[in-house]
């Protein structure tokens, strides 16, 4: 087993998959700040200053009682919240990280298989001009009727 493992380890799919990782880590930080930074703030501006991170569902109340301004501040106090505004920024994360994942395997499997072309197939069989029998094309004399064949 030992053995397996030093031939698969080896190999250059581990190494491939290890650089996949550390990059997928990277740029799933890079989306995460593209949409915390960028998207979100533009959006919240245009839907009345809101910070999307921000929603939360206040599910049982603190040592001090509600309104809570921030998640933070609910926490702080012992309240059980549901943080859907969180949870909307890790979906649009998610989504722009799995586009661009379908872009980059896309582009990838265009370069692997290149466009292929069936080769042209050369007909094995015509008919015979006299009989209409299908019949080989080096056929010089129809099988069937006997005649002699064009060539």
């Amino acid at each position: 087993m030992l053995k397996e493992f030093k031939e698969f380890a080896i190999k250059g799919n581990v190494v491939d998959m290890a650089v996949g990782i550390i990059i997928g880590a990277a740029f799933t930080s890079v989306v995460q700040s593209l949409v915390k930074d960028l998207l979100m703030p533009p959006l919240g501006l245009l839907m009345g200053g809101v910070d999307f991170s921000e929603f939360f569902i206040v599910l049982k109340e603190g040592s001090i009682p509600p309104p809570y301004a921030t998640i933070s501040a609910a926490q702080e106090v012992g309240a059980v919240t549901i943080n859907y505004g969180q949870f909307i920024n890790t979906a649009i994360s998610f989504l722009i990280v799995a586009f661009a994942v379908f872009i980059l395997i896309r582009y990838i499997n265009k370069l692997k298989r290149p466009e292929e072309t069936p080769e042209p197939v050369s007909p094995s069989v015509k008919k015979c001009d006299y009989c209409f029998s299908d019949i080989s094309v080096k056929a010089t004399r129809c099988p069937h009727c006997t005649s002699d064949l064009e060539e």
